[in-house]
Protein backbone atom coordinates (compact mmCIF):
# COMPACT_ATOMS: atom_id res chain seq x y z
CA UNK A 1 0.00 0.00 0.00
CA UNK A 2 1.91 3.07 -1.21
CA UNK A 3 2.23 5.92 1.27
CA UNK A 4 1.46 3.83 4.35
CA UNK A 5 3.00 5.73 7.26
CA UNK A 6 0.85 4.72 10.25
CA UNK A 7 -1.07 1.63 11.31
CA UNK A 8 -3.26 0.68 14.26
CA UNK A 9 -3.94 -3.04 14.70
CA UNK A 10 -7.02 -3.97 16.73
CA UNK A 11 -8.51 -7.28 17.77
CA UNK A 12 -7.92 -10.26 20.03
CA UNK A 13 -5.22 -12.91 20.58
CA UNK A 14 -4.68 -13.38 16.84
CA UNK A 15 -3.40 -9.82 16.46
CA UNK A 16 -1.76 -9.69 19.89
CA UNK A 17 0.45 -12.50 18.62
CA UNK A 18 -0.28 -15.62 20.65
CA UNK A 19 1.63 -18.03 20.53
CA UNK A 20 4.59 -16.55 18.66
CA UNK A 21 7.17 -16.02 21.39
CA UNK A 22 10.01 -13.55 20.81
CA UNK A 23 13.56 -13.75 22.20
CA UNK A 24 12.54 -11.96 25.40
CA UNK A 25 9.54 -14.23 26.06
CA UNK A 26 6.89 -11.74 24.91
CA UNK A 27 4.49 -12.41 22.06
CA UNK A 28 5.38 -11.10 18.61
CA UNK A 29 2.82 -12.25 16.03
CA UNK A 30 2.04 -11.44 12.41
CA UNK A 31 1.27 -7.78 13.07
CA UNK A 32 4.55 -6.99 14.83
CA UNK A 33 6.42 -8.91 12.15
CA UNK A 34 4.82 -6.92 9.36
CA UNK A 35 5.25 -3.65 11.27
CA UNK A 36 8.98 -4.35 11.59
CA UNK A 37 9.20 -4.83 7.82
CA UNK A 38 7.38 -1.55 7.23
CA UNK A 39 9.67 0.22 9.71
CA UNK A 40 12.72 -0.99 7.81
CA UNK A 41 11.30 0.63 4.67
CA UNK A 42 10.36 3.85 6.48
CA UNK A 43 12.07 4.77 9.79
CA UNK A 44 9.26 7.28 10.49
CA UNK A 45 6.57 4.61 10.19
CA UNK A 46 4.32 4.56 13.28
CA UNK A 47 2.52 1.54 14.70
CA UNK A 48 0.17 0.65 17.56
CA UNK A 49 -1.21 -2.73 18.54
CA UNK A 50 -4.28 -2.51 20.77
CA UNK A 51 -5.26 -6.19 20.56
CA UNK A 52 -5.83 -8.15 23.77
CA UNK A 53 -6.39 -11.89 24.00
CA UNK A 54 -9.84 -13.22 24.81
CA UNK A 55 -11.75 -10.11 23.77
CA UNK A 56 -15.22 -10.42 22.30
CA UNK A 57 -16.16 -8.30 19.29
CA UNK A 58 -18.19 -5.80 21.30
CA UNK A 59 -15.24 -5.23 23.63
CA UNK A 60 -12.95 -4.64 20.66
CA UNK A 61 -15.42 -2.17 19.18
CA UNK A 62 -16.08 -0.29 22.44
CA UNK A 63 -12.51 -0.23 23.80
CA UNK A 64 -10.22 -0.19 20.77
CA UNK A 65 -12.06 1.55 17.92
CA UNK A 66 -12.26 4.94 19.74
CA UNK A 67 -8.50 4.86 20.33
CA UNK A 68 -7.87 4.02 16.70
CA UNK A 69 -10.14 6.85 15.56
CA UNK A 70 -8.37 9.33 17.82
CA UNK A 71 -4.98 8.25 16.44
CA UNK A 72 -6.23 8.77 12.85
CA UNK A 73 -3.82 6.31 11.20
CA UNK A 74 -3.58 5.57 7.49
CA UNK A 75 -4.50 1.94 8.14
CA UNK A 76 -6.53 -0.03 10.67
CA UNK A 77 -6.50 -3.84 10.61
CA UNK A 78 -9.49 -5.53 12.21
CA UNK A 79 -9.79 -9.18 13.16
CA UNK A 80 -12.43 -9.96 15.78
CA UNK A 81 -15.50 -12.09 16.34
CA UNK A 82 -13.81 -15.47 16.55
CA UNK A 83 -14.21 -15.63 20.32
CA UNK A 84 -17.91 -14.82 19.89
CA UNK A 85 -18.41 -17.71 17.50
CA UNK A 86 -17.31 -20.34 20.01
CA UNK A 87 -19.79 -19.10 22.63
CA UNK A 88 -22.79 -21.48 22.59
CA UNK A 89 -25.89 -19.84 21.15
CA UNK A 90 -24.11 -16.89 19.58
CA UNK A 91 -25.86 -15.28 16.60
CA UNK A 92 -23.58 -15.05 13.55
CA UNK A 93 -25.73 -12.44 11.80
CA UNK A 94 -25.72 -10.16 14.83
CA UNK A 95 -21.96 -10.51 15.20
CA UNK A 96 -21.56 -9.58 11.54
CA UNK A 97 -23.78 -6.52 11.97
CA UNK A 98 -21.57 -5.23 14.78
CA UNK A 99 -18.46 -5.90 12.70
CA UNK A 100 -19.89 -4.10 9.67
CA UNK A 101 -20.73 -0.99 11.66
CA UNK A 102 -17.16 -0.91 12.95
CA UNK A 103 -15.83 -1.05 9.39
CA UNK A 104 -18.25 1.69 8.32
CA UNK A 105 -17.11 3.90 11.20
CA UNK A 106 -13.44 3.46 10.32
CA UNK A 107 -14.01 4.03 6.60
CA UNK A 108 -16.04 7.17 7.24
CA UNK A 109 -13.12 8.47 9.30
CA UNK A 110 -10.88 8.11 6.25
CA UNK A 111 -8.93 5.01 7.34
CA UNK A 112 -7.95 2.24 4.99
CA UNK A 113 -9.22 -1.01 6.53
CA UNK A 114 -7.99 -4.59 6.27
CA UNK A 115 -10.15 -7.43 7.59
CA UNK A 116 -9.35 -11.14 8.01
CA UNK A 117 -11.47 -14.20 7.49
CA UNK A 118 -11.15 -17.04 9.95
CA UNK A 119 -8.89 -19.97 9.01
CA UNK A 120 -10.32 -23.38 8.24
CA UNK A 121 -10.35 -25.28 11.59
CA UNK A 122 -11.07 -28.64 9.95
CA UNK A 123 -8.10 -30.42 11.57
CA UNK A 124 -8.47 -28.82 14.99
CA UNK A 125 -10.39 -30.81 17.62
CA UNK A 126 -13.21 -28.95 19.38
CA UNK A 127 -12.78 -25.81 17.25
CA UNK A 128 -13.81 -27.71 14.13
CA UNK A 129 -17.22 -28.10 15.73
CA UNK A 130 -17.86 -24.45 14.85
CA UNK A 131 -16.44 -24.81 11.33
CA UNK A 132 -19.84 -24.12 9.79
CA UNK A 133 -20.25 -20.93 11.84
CA UNK A 134 -16.77 -19.79 10.81
CA UNK A 135 -17.62 -20.38 7.15
CA UNK A 136 -20.86 -18.37 7.41
CA UNK A 137 -19.10 -15.56 9.26
CA UNK A 138 -16.41 -15.54 6.57
CA UNK A 139 -19.13 -15.06 3.97
CA UNK A 140 -20.32 -12.01 5.88
CA UNK A 141 -16.78 -10.65 6.13
CA UNK A 142 -16.16 -10.99 2.40
CA UNK A 143 -19.42 -9.15 1.68
CA UNK A 144 -18.61 -6.42 4.21
CA UNK A 145 -15.18 -5.87 2.67
CA UNK A 146 -16.73 -5.67 -0.79
CA UNK A 147 -19.49 -3.26 0.24
CA UNK A 148 -17.19 -0.82 2.00
CA UNK A 149 -13.96 -0.97 0.04
CA UNK A 150 -11.93 -2.77 2.68
CA UNK A 151 -9.04 -5.07 1.82
CA UNK A 152 -9.38 -8.75 2.75
CA UNK A 153 -6.81 -11.27 3.95
CA UNK A 154 -8.46 -14.64 3.35
CA UNK A 155 -6.95 -17.01 5.90
CA UNK A 156 -9.41 -19.76 4.90
CA UNK A 157 -7.83 -19.73 1.43
CA UNK A 158 -4.30 -20.35 2.77
CA UNK A 159 -3.62 -24.12 2.46
CA UNK A 160 -0.42 -23.78 4.50
CA UNK A 161 -2.54 -22.93 7.56
CA UNK A 162 -4.23 -26.34 7.41
CA UNK A 163 -0.87 -27.88 8.32
CA UNK A 164 -0.78 -28.53 12.07
CA UNK A 165 2.73 -27.06 12.22
CA UNK A 166 1.17 -23.67 11.55
CA UNK A 167 -0.61 -23.97 14.91
CA UNK A 168 0.70 -23.84 18.46
CA UNK A 169 0.42 -26.61 21.04
CA UNK A 170 -2.82 -25.13 22.36
CA UNK A 171 -4.45 -25.77 18.93
CA UNK A 172 -6.21 -22.41 19.14
CA UNK A 173 -3.46 -19.99 18.18
CA UNK A 174 -0.87 -19.91 15.45
CA UNK A 175 2.74 -20.97 15.82
CA UNK A 176 5.66 -18.75 14.88
CA UNK A 177 5.57 -20.24 11.37
CA UNK A 178 1.84 -19.61 11.08
CA UNK A 179 2.24 -15.97 12.10
CA UNK A 180 5.14 -15.55 9.69
CA UNK A 181 3.08 -16.84 6.78
CA UNK A 182 0.16 -14.57 7.71
CA UNK A 183 2.49 -11.57 7.84
CA UNK A 184 3.70 -12.42 4.33
CA UNK A 185 0.13 -12.82 3.07
CA UNK A 186 -0.93 -9.49 4.59
CA UNK A 187 2.10 -7.79 3.03
CA UNK A 188 0.96 -9.12 -0.33
CA UNK A 189 -2.54 -7.70 0.15
CA UNK A 190 -1.00 -4.33 1.04
CA UNK A 191 1.41 -4.43 -1.93
CA UNK A 192 4.41 -4.43 0.40
CA UNK A 193 7.40 -6.18 -1.25
CA UNK A 194 8.79 -9.15 0.69
CA UNK A 195 11.47 -11.67 -0.16
CA UNK A 196 9.48 -14.85 0.59
CA UNK A 197 6.28 -16.43 -0.67
CA UNK A 198 3.67 -17.55 1.86
CA UNK A 199 2.52 -20.26 -0.57
CA UNK A 200 5.67 -22.39 -0.28
CA UNK A 201 4.57 -25.70 1.32
CA UNK A 202 6.11 -26.80 4.58
CA UNK A 203 8.58 -29.70 4.19
CA UNK A 204 7.15 -33.24 4.31
CA UNK A 205 6.82 -34.86 7.71
CA UNK A 206 6.34 -38.49 8.73
CA UNK A 207 2.82 -39.40 9.95
CA UNK A 208 2.39 -39.42 13.72
CA UNK A 209 1.65 -42.90 15.13
CA UNK A 210 -1.92 -43.31 16.35
CA UNK A 211 -0.95 -43.89 19.99
CA UNK A 212 1.21 -40.76 20.08
CA UNK A 213 -1.65 -38.73 18.62
CA UNK A 214 -4.03 -39.96 21.32
CA UNK A 215 -1.44 -39.20 24.03
CA UNK A 216 -1.06 -35.70 22.62
CA UNK A 217 -4.86 -35.29 22.61
CA UNK A 218 -5.03 -36.26 26.28
CA UNK A 219 -2.21 -33.89 27.23
CA UNK A 220 -3.89 -31.08 25.26
CA UNK A 221 -7.22 -31.71 27.00
CA UNK A 222 -5.63 -31.37 30.43
CA UNK A 223 -3.38 -28.42 29.63
CA UNK A 224 -5.64 -26.33 27.40
CA UNK A 225 -9.21 -27.54 26.87
CA UNK A 226 -10.26 -27.94 30.51
CA UNK A 227 -8.86 -24.55 31.65
CA UNK A 228 -10.56 -22.88 28.66
CA UNK A 229 -13.89 -24.56 29.50
CA UNK A 230 -13.64 -23.48 33.15
CA UNK A 231 -13.03 -19.86 32.12
CA UNK A 232 -15.99 -19.98 29.74
CA UNK A 233 -18.33 -21.32 32.43
CA UNK A 234 -17.16 -18.66 34.88
CA UNK A 235 -17.50 -15.83 32.37
CA UNK A 236 -13.78 -15.15 32.58
CA UNK A 237 -11.36 -14.22 29.81
CA UNK A 238 -7.67 -14.94 29.37
CA UNK A 239 -7.25 -11.21 28.74
CA UNK A 240 -8.83 -10.02 31.99
CA UNK A 241 -6.57 -7.40 33.56
CA UNK A 242 -4.23 -7.20 30.57
CA UNK A 243 -3.42 -4.07 28.60
CA UNK A 244 -2.39 -3.57 24.95
CA UNK A 245 1.31 -4.18 24.33
CA UNK A 246 1.70 -1.15 22.01
CA UNK A 247 -1.00 1.28 23.14
CA UNK A 248 0.24 4.40 21.34
CA UNK A 249 0.94 5.21 17.72
CA UNK A 250 4.73 5.61 17.72
CA UNK A 251 7.76 4.67 15.63
CA UNK A 252 8.47 1.01 16.21
CA UNK A 253 11.97 1.59 17.59
CA UNK A 254 10.56 3.87 20.29
CA UNK A 255 8.44 1.05 21.69
CA UNK A 256 10.56 -2.10 21.59
CA UNK A 257 13.49 -2.06 19.17
CA UNK A 258 14.76 -5.55 19.93
CA UNK A 259 11.41 -7.18 19.21
CA UNK A 260 10.97 -5.05 16.11
CA UNK A 261 14.23 -6.21 14.59
CA UNK A 262 13.66 -9.84 15.52
CA UNK A 263 10.15 -9.87 14.09
CA UNK A 264 10.79 -8.59 10.57
CA UNK A 265 9.60 -10.85 7.72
Amino acid sequence: MPGLSSWVAIGDSFTEGLSDLGPDGTYVGWADRLAATLAVRDPDFRYANLAVRGKLLREVVDDQIPIALQAAPDLVTVCAGGNDLIVPGSDIDQIAEVFEQAVVTLRQAGCEVVVFTGPDPNKQPVVRRVRGKVAIYNGHLRAIADRHGAKLVDLWAMPVLVDLRAWSDDRLHFSTEGHRRIALRTAEVLDVPVAEDWRVPLPPVDPTPWIRSRQADLAWTRAHLLPWARRLLRGQSSGDGLHPKRPELQPLADQNPDNGRAAAV
